[in-house]
C-alpha cells in the first residue's frame, strides 16, 4: 500500500509499505476523510517528538471497515466508523487510574504517527477495535465526523481541564480549530463570558458563532494586559490555552484571579521550560492552577461528541474551509495547515 509519510525531520513524501496485520482484538480501516493536524506540523517541521524516519503520518480519520480480528465483538466489515486519534490500551495500568491517554506510558495512547504509522495511508490498523472505533452515524457526513477525531475531544478536553461552571468569565488563548472547539466547550458548560485571543477574521467568525463574546489581538499589545483592563483589574476565572507557545503560560497565569484554574491542551513544539511569574503566582501561594493534558480518546467520548453533534448543540464541520477530492491532495492539504493562509481554518481530504 502507499502513504505519505515522515521521511525525516522537515521532509515528507510518498512511500509504499505492506498493508497492516490485523491482531485478533484490533481492525484495519480503508480511510473515506482525513484531516492534517497542526500536530503534524510540529511533528515533521519542528521535529517535537525527535527523528521519525519513513513513518506514516495523520491521526484524523472516518473510514471504512475492512478487516476485524477474530476477537472483535462490535464491529465488522463495511461498518463507516469515527477512529479517535488516542487510541489507548485499555486494559494497562494507567488507563485504570483514569488515565487512558498515557497507557503504557506518557502521551503513549497517542500512536497514529508517533509509534506507529498513521492514518494517511491505504489502509491503516486500530488497536482494540471495540474500544477505539466508533460508529459514523448514516446521517453524518464523514468529513464533519474526522472533526470528532481530535479537534472536537480536544478543544472540549481545555474546558474539561480549566472546569468551566455557569457564569463564569473565560478566556480562550488561540482560536485555530482546536480553540474554536474550546469556544464551543466553554460555552456548553455555561460561560458567561468568553474572551478569545486571536487575529484571523475567518476564525473569530466562527468563535462568535460558537459562543466567543469578545476578541483581544495578541499583535496589539500583551494580552494579560488587554484582558486585565477588560475586566477591571480582576482577571478572569478560567483560561484555556489551545494556541501559543511555552511562554504563554506566564501571561495566562496573569491574567488569572487567585484561585482560577489554566487549561491547556496545546502542543508546545519548541521550547525547554515554561515560565511561572513569580510575584503573579502569589510568590506560591495564589491558589492558581495549571492543568494540562492529552485528550482521553475512546469510543465512549466519541459516541458522545457525535451525539452531540446529531442533536445540533455543536457543529465542528463549520470548521471545513478546504475540501480535496483524491488521496493525492495529501501534501497539498498538510502545507496548507503548515502555512495556515488567513482563510483557512481545517482541510479535509475527501478519499473518494
Amino acid at each position: 500500500m502507499k502513504g505519505f509519510a515522515m521521511l525525516g525531520i522537515g521532509k515528507t513524501g510518498w512511500i509504499e509499505k505492506p498493508r497492516p496485520a490485523c491482531g485478533p482484538l484490533d481492525a484495519v480501516i480503508r480511510p473515506i476523510a482525513v484531516s492534517p493536524c497542526t500536530s503534524d506540523v510540529h511533528t515533521v517541521w519542528e521535529g517535537a517528538l525527535g527523528e521519525r524516519e519513513n513513518m506514516i503520518l495523520g491521526h484524523e480519520a472516518c473510514g471504512i471497515v475492512d478487516e476485524v480480528g477474530s476477537l472483535v465483538r462490535d464491529f465488522k466489515p463495511g461498518d463507516r466508523v469515527i477512529v479517535s486519534a488516542i487510541t489507548p490500551d485499555w486494559g494497562d495500568i494507567n488507563a485504570q487510574r483514569g488515565y487512558p491517554m498515557h497507557s503504557t506510558g506518557m502521551l503513549a495512547g497517542w500512536k497514529f504517527s508517533n509509534f506507529k504509522d498513521g492514518v494517511f495511508a491505504e489502509y491503516f490498523h486500530v488497536n482494540e477495535a471495540d474500544a477505539n472505533l466508533a460508529l459514523l452515524p448514516d446521517d453524518m457526513d464523514p468529513c464533519t465526523g474526522v472533526m470528532i477525531c481530535d479537534m472536537m475531544p480536544t478543544g472540549f478536553h481545555a474546558a474539561e481541564l480549566a472546569d468551566i461552571q455557569y457564569g463564569d468569565d473565560a478566556v480562550v488563548i488561540g482560536i485555530g480549530p482546536v480553540g474554536l472547539m474550546a469556544v464551543a466547550g466553554c460555552a456548553l458548560r455555561g460561560a458567561a463570558r468568553i474572551i478569545c485571543v486571536g487575529t484571523r477574521p475567518k476564525c473569530r467568525k466562527a468563535a462568535s458563532i460558537y459562543g466567543a463574546t469578545d476578541f483581544v489581538s495578541y499583535k496589539e499589545g500583551d494580552i494579560a494586559d488587554r484582558i486585565l483592563d477588560m475586566t477591571s483589574g480582576k482577571g478572569v476565572d478560567k483560561v484555556c490555552i489551545a494556541g501559543g507557545t511555552a511562554d504563554t503560560f506566564a501571561q495566562a497565569v496573569r491574567m488569572l484571579k487567585p484561585g482560577g484554574i489554566i487549561g491547556s491542551v496545546n502542543y508546545l513544539g519548541s521550547g525547554d521550560c515554561v515560565k511561572i511569574p513569580r510575584v503573579e503566582w502569589g510568590c506560591g501561594m495564589s491558589h492558581k492552577t495549571i492543568r494540562c493534558g492529552l485528550m482521553p480518546g475512546g469510543r465512549l467520548r466519541s459516541e458522545k461528541l457525535a451525539a452531540l453533534v446529531r442533536a445540533g448543540r455543536v457543529d465542528p464541520g463549520l470548521m471545513i474551509t478546504h475540501r480535496y477530492h483524491g488521496f493525492e491532495h495529501m501534501e497539498e492539504a498538510l502545507l496548507a495547515m503548515r502555512d495556515k493562509a488567513p482563510e483557512l481554518i481545517k482541510p479535509v481530504v475527501c478519499i473518494d
